[in-house]
């Protein structure tokens, strides 16, 4: 390869790396902060950012800090349409089998957003609108995602985020939550008991090897979704899963 497009290989990496280590940090972040852990030159971190700043793909703030820019925000909405359009089937297939909604999420900074959704038949039914971004700690999906991360990235989110309650069954307490988290890996799936809303309980499961953290959830009233409803969809999901992330794999 020449050395010009190498050297332009590896600023295209250190940009999307710098864009990665924003958002691993909550959304902002100092010069100084970069600098301690990028494995660059603080002028080199300077020069990119300035571009990133120019383009609209990074922010100075007031306090000097530098976060996230506008323009992400259009190429984060346009990915997650198409990946929830390509995941559609899949969901559909979901409520086909079991009769109660699906949803697909993603993490989106320190909060869980919801890309793609197949509503049940069911008047009765769980919505929630595409577009949202929810606490991690007190959903299936959120809870999923947070299973696939270390206790130590788990509090950082929370001490960024706190832990509001969304209903009285929220889990409060980041003790409570780990606890959670453990069995949640242990069994291979996150559940959500009335934490969200109330008189609504929701499996979710993660998809592996995505480039994003990303879950699957079955939702529906407790009336409905019971310990034997359990039994017949913790089998589908994994198969709904697998398909996703080989989809994603080929996509």
């Amino acid at each position: 390869m020449p050395a010009a497009a190498s050297d332009g290989v590896k600023s295209v990496t250190r940009v999307f790396d710098l864009l990665e280590l924003i958002a691993d940090a909550g959304g902002d972040v100092t010069l100084s902060e970069l600098s301690a852990s990028a494995d660059l030159p603080l002028p080199t971190i300077h020069r990119l950012l300035r571009t990133l700043v120019s383009l609209g793909y990074a922010r100075q703030l007031a306090n000097r800090r530098y976060a996230l820019g506008p323009r992400l925000v259009r190429l984060g909405e346009a990915a997650n349409r198409k990946f929830g359009r390509i995941a559609m089937p899949q969901l559909k297939d979901l409520v086909e089998r079991l009769g109660e909604t699906s949803n697909l999420a993603t993490i989106d900074g320190d909060r869980v957003i919801y890309v793609s959704q197949a509503p049940s038949p069911h008047a009765m039914r769980m919505f929630t609108e595409v577009g949202r971004r929810s606490y991690l700690h007190s959903t299936g999906v959120g809870k999923a995602i947070l299973a696939q991360m270390s206790d130590e990235a788990v509090r950082d989110i929370i001490s960024r985020t706190g832990m509001p309650h969304d209903t009285e069954r929220s889990l409060g307490t980041i003790d409570a939550l780990l606890a959670d988290l453990a069995v949640t890996r242990e069994r291979g799936y996150a559940i959500d008991d009335g934490e969200q809303e109330i008189g609504v309980r929701c499996y979710a499961m993660a998809v592996p090897d995505m480039p994003t953290l990303t879950a699957v959830s079955v939702s529906g009233p407790v009336a409905r979704v019971d310990e034997g409803f359990a039994e017949r969809a913790i089998p589908v999901l994994r198969e709904v899963v697998a398909e996703i992330s080989a989809l994603s794999s080929a996509s």
